[in-house]
């Protein structure tokens, strides 16, 4: 029987997991903000924050009655922003005005699958309200719709989860 193409064997005397490890910087300030409705869950911003701050994205700009749990955000709200505003709208044409390019995650008919979809660094990341998505006053305003696919039911992720892949796909892209 061939042997196993495990890293680890039996004998191994390394530990196998690492808690902990030392943070990568990278070599570039992550420059996207992520911009959120009213969430009607503070759980759902507290998960935003606590991504945000394992990615290195250091603002998050909510509205409404916006509060973060900081048992479930832990150590990222001592290092990320968050900006409550009334109200979103106006926060993102300022940003469109100062050379931000606006990324809305939502299904629509002209949306871009994640898969192809290229960042630019200077970017916002418009997360939409857990029931209702992107409102369609934001979606007229944006540069760029995208969209994560789903092969199963539902037919869509969760606000906070979208706003984690999205935040990941980023990084992946400028990981450097």
């Amino acid at each position: 029987m061939p042997k196993s193409h495990h890293p680890y064997d039996e004998n191994d005397v390394r530990e196998l997991q690492v808690r902990q490890k030392p943070l990568v910087v990278p070599a570039h300030p992550r420059e996207m903000i992520v911009a959120l409705p009213p969430m009607k869950s503070h759980v759902n911003l507290s998960r935003i924050v606590r991504a945000a701050g394992c990615f290195g994205i250091n603002r998050v700009i909510a509205c409404g009655n916006a509060s973060v749990v900081s048992k479930i955000a832990r150590d990222a709200s001592e290092s990320v922003t968050v900006e409550i505003h009334r109200t979103l709208l106006p926060v993102l044409k300022k940003l469109q005005s100062e050379g931000r390019r606006l990324a809305a995650l939502e299904q629509t008919e002209n949306s871009h699958c994640i898969y192809d979809y290229r960042f630019v660094r200077n970017c916002v990341l418009i997360i939409g309200n857990e029931k209702h998505g992107v409102e369609e006053e934001v979606l007229r305003i944006v540069d760029d719709v995208v969209e994560i696919p789903t092969y199963g039911l539902p037919y869509a992720q969760n606000a906070a989860s979208s706003a984690i892949i999205g935040m990941y796909e980023y990084c992946r892209q400028f990981r450097e």
